[in-house]
């Protein structure tokens, strides 16, 4: 199982704003020169992150983004169920694009689809906040003062 980049750019984004002091705000270029993403590919993100509520944009001069949840309400499992577009690990998976000849017998994806509940299941397990428990150390790898 390989999630996408966007997925991953999505919990660094999350990381990064709930690594910040409280009533500091994070902004988009920041975050891009900390994990070498471009600013424009942030932004999609960021605008995504925002739309499922998770954070909160504040526009203007001295504006930037905020968790809108506490970091213990943010369940990781969630929030790589709604980055990510498929969980299709086989051609088999989709009904509509499925072509394999041995679907009717074949038991592999009773296997992978338990592995991928697997998968899920101990992310559901996990909150925001149980990445942060080294937040000190997250903060200076980040360069965050």
């Amino acid at each position: 199982m390989r999630l996408k980049k966007y997925t991953d750019y999505a919990l660094r984004v999350l990381i990064f704003t709930a690594s910040k002091r409280e009533g500091e705000l994070a902004n988009k270029k920041e975050i891009s020169e900390v994990f070498h993403i471009s600013e424009n590919h942030l932004g999609k993100i960021i605008h995504e992150l925002n739309k499922l509520e998770l954070i909160e944009t504040l526009r203007g001069r001295s504006g930037g983004i905020r968790l809108a949840r506490e970091p213990a309400d943010i369940n990781i499992g969630s929030v790589i169920r709604a980055m990510e577009d498929d969980f299709h690990l086989l051609e088999c998976f989709d009904c509509a694009t499925n072509y394999c000849v041995i679907t009717p017998a074949c038991q592999l994806k009773g296997v992978l689809h338990e592995a991928l509940c697997a998968f899920l299941n101990v992310l559901d397990q996990y909150t925001l906040e149980d990445l942060l428990t080294n937040k000190q150390e997250l903060r200076e790898l980040m360069g965050l003062k």
